[in-house]
């Protein structure tokens, strides 16, 4: 009896079991190992970080979440009308001279300026200037309508007449409004960062340089009182000049639509010390509004004549260590407009002048988790 009790305890063992662990390590896997699930969220959390990935060995990621500074604004423009004579004349206003406090939060600056040399003028220019600098993409907003506070800076006449008295009079017949938007990208985004020139949320620990390349539009408005031009001629040369008398006021405005591709070097020439510089030129089509000849994007438009070049340049040199940060920065726009009956030339910009601090350590909560 015991025999047969051996031989199928055998059979069970040789046979069967194998089947049975089989069939429960099958089971076991299904239980243990689903198939996770990836929410849309996460990705787009991944896709982000990736985006914002850096070289640490080249820039050393913000490591505070919030900061404050002081910040002095100073604002430029020149303006050059030329007519069809040849006749020139170039106007520029004083510069606005600002103060004012400004909040950041990781890598967005909000503040207000106040242009105290102008308070209570009713000639006060409108500007706008925001700008986002992130490691792969940048962007500017810009916004100017500006008063009739002119100054003559340079004229040229045809009969070649000495114009030199005519430099700093005051001139009223000038206005001028732009808005716009430029678009560019970062190439070599992992170790070139234009936020650590420009908004003190990164540090440049190595130097780097990049390519950049962008999109951008603007609107331009210009007028020009061509009838206070022969006056203030006549009343301080004591001659009459015939100064474009087809017209007694000279208007232009145009779009402006351009591709912009250029270079940027970040040099880290000592300890906590940035200098940087970038330059961009731009093909820009040019339609003038209201030309009723005109089409956009029609391939007849499409000619020499309706193109010109422009350029943005950017400057700034900073001392920062992580935790307090000084320095300066300018950003300079031009651009090009040119007709058989009219030409201008435009070039605004702003020099930023700041000192501040960084608090809100990012990484103090986490230390106190992991603890």
């Amino acid at each position: 009896m015991n025999r047969y009790i051996c031989i199928i305890f055998t059979y069970i063992v040789i046979f069967v079991s194998p089947v049975l662990a089989h069939d429960s390590i099958q089971h076991v896997q299904e239980v243990v190992l689903p198939t996770p699930k990836i929410s849309f969220w996460s990705r787009a959390y991944d896709v982000i970080k990736e985006f914002s990935r850096v070289d640490t060995n080249y820039i050393e990621p913000q490591q505070y979440n919030y900061a404050v500074m002081i910040q002095n604004t100073n604002t430029y423009e020149s303006y050059r009308l030329r007519d069809k004579d040849g006749n020139s004349i170039s106007l520029s206003p004083n510069p606005s001279v600002k103060f004012g406090p400004y909040v950041g939060w990781r890598w967005l600056f909000l503040g207000y300026t106040i242009d105290f040399f102008h308070l209570g003028s009713g000639k006060m220019k409108q500007d706008f200037d925001f700008s986002i600098y992130s490691n792969q993409v940048g962007v500017d907003l810009f916004y100017r309508q500006t008063g009739n506070n002119y100054k003559i800076h340079r004229m040229e006449i045809k009969e070649n007449k000495n114009t030199l008295q005519m430099k700093d009079l005051s001139f009223g017949g000038f206005s001028a409004s732009i808005k716009g938007i430029n678009l560019y990208y970062i190439f070599n985004h992992k170790k070139f960062s234009y936020p650590a020139a420009f908004s003190q949320s990164t540090r440049q620990k190595r130097s780097a340089a990049s390519f950049l390349m962008g999109v951008g539009y603007t609107k331009h408005s210009l007028s020009l009182n061509i009838r206070q031009v022969r006056d203030i001629v006549k009343e301080n040369l004591k001659e009459e000049i015939k100064f474009d008398s087809t017209y007694q006021s000279a208007k232009v405005s145009y779009s402006d639509v351009s591709v912009s591709a250029g270079w940027a070097y970040n040099w880290v020439f000592a300890k906590n010390w940035l200098f940087a510089a970038s330059l961009s030129g731009a093909i820009a089509y040019k339609r003038a509004t209201g030309d009723k000849q005109a089409k956009w994007f029609s391939f007849r438009d499409f000619t020499f004549d309706n193109f010109n070049i422009d350029g943005i340049g950017r400057f700034g040199i900073v001392w920062n260590d992580a935790k307090y940060f000084i320095g300066a920065n300018a950003i300079f726009h031009a651009y090009n407009y040119n007709k058989s009956q009219f030409s201008t030339n435009t070039l605004f910009g702003n020099l930023n002048i700041y000192a501040g601090f960084n608090f809100g350590n990012r990484h103090r909560k986490h230390k106190a988790k992991n603890k």
